[in-house]
């Protein structure tokens, strides 16, 4: 099933995580604020300076970037940091700079020609750590982006705009093309008896087109409002910080602990399915708030991660009380 219709049926069964319905309602007002104040748009992509310009060279840039898009924590609490234009990043901008510092560099590094050949030495050299941390999971994102690049090629002509093409405007049609056809964008889980999907980079990367380009040309997506929250480590954090979360003292104590939940554990899926379930109530909430204004603003579930994503970063040092869940994987 469906993300959407994973994170319903994900939430009537949980019970370790449960969404807080009061809560809800505090932060959809909050985030109506943000709305009304044109701090929650699709132009906050093209505002950061890792960002690719909405030009034909962006596809290939966004798709490398989301095939190893996942796992930027690390056991020890050290990130990993590269420096670029005078300014040093964490994280997923960390690597949107390595994939700039590269391109300055002369290597042709969202060719797939080109990376599909690479080796794990290409491939540190790519991401090396300016304060000499290492990224995690090296050889998978190899794995990874070897996978994609002979795919893409074999099908798509070596440009993933041809893919957007193929998908012909609509958002869910992409999506299924990206998860049968890149099998390292598959991100599912057996629950209960039923199969759910989080698909969290494979919609992270239909949001990054619609975003780069602001919803205009082969970013223009009719229904581009089915598309849910990224289930990450991240938004869930954010979600409890404001109560809209709450997690079960056994798994709140876990968390604090720094315990590993295996990637498909029960405990995992619930986080990442109650996340999707309460991006979609306060989605629903705040349409509620805009039409009873009378405005003509517009919110999705993209816009929603995306704010509450970014919230985590500007507010980082009272967030980290908060503990996130950590599970080695290449989904997210």
């Amino acid at each position: 099933i469906l993300p959407r219709e994973s994170g319903q049926f994900i939430e009537k069964l949980s019970k370790n995580v449960k969404i807080c319905d009061e809560k809800i309602t505090n932060l959809s007002e909050k985030l109506f604020d943000e709305l009304q104040k044109g701090n929650i748009s699709p132009a906050g992509f093209s505002e950061h300076p890792c960002h690719p310009a909405a030009n034909d060279a962006a596809f290939n840039w966004i798709f490398l970037v989301d095939t190893i898009n996942f796992c930027f924590w690390s056991a020890d609490g050290a990130h990993w940091e590269v420096n670029w234009k005078g300014t040093s990043y964490s994280g997923y901008f960390a690597l949107c700079a390595a994939v700039n510092r590269a391109i300055e560099e002369g290597v042709n590094v969202t060719d797939p020609h080109v990376y599909s050949r690479w080796q794990l030495a290409d491939l540190e050299h790519v991401l090396r750590g300016d304060n000499g941390v290492q990224l995690m999971l090296l050889p998978e994102r190899l794995d990874c982006l070897r996978q994609v690049g002979e795919r893409l090629l074999e099908k798509f002509q070596g440009n993933f705009a041809n893919c957007v093409k193929e998908s012909q405007h609509s958002a869910q049609k992409l999506l299924r093309l990206i998860v049968s056809e890149f099998p390292c964008y598959c991100d599912e889980a057996d629950y209960n008896g039923e199969r759910v999907s989080f698909y969290k980079r494979a919609q992270i990367l239909i949001g990054d087109v619609w975003s780069c380009f602001e919803g205009q040309g082969l970013g223009a997506f009719e229904d581009i409002d089915s598309i849910t929250m990224f289930a990450d480590y991240r938004v869930p954090q954010v979600l409890v910080y404001f109560g809209v979360l709450q997690y079960s003292k056994e798994l709140y104590k876990k968390l604090e602990m720094g315990e590993l939940l295996p990637n498909g554990s029960p405990e995992e899926v619930e986080i990442r399915g109650c996340s999707i379930e309460a991006v979609e109530r306060l989605r629903n909430r705040v349409k509620q708030l805009t039409l009873e204004s009378g405005k003509s603003l517009s919110c999705n579930s993209i816009l929603i991660d995306h704010f509450l994503w970014t919230y985590r970063r500007q507010c980082r040092e009272e967030l980290d009380a908060i503990p996130f869940h950590k599970t080695i994987c290449i989904f997210y």
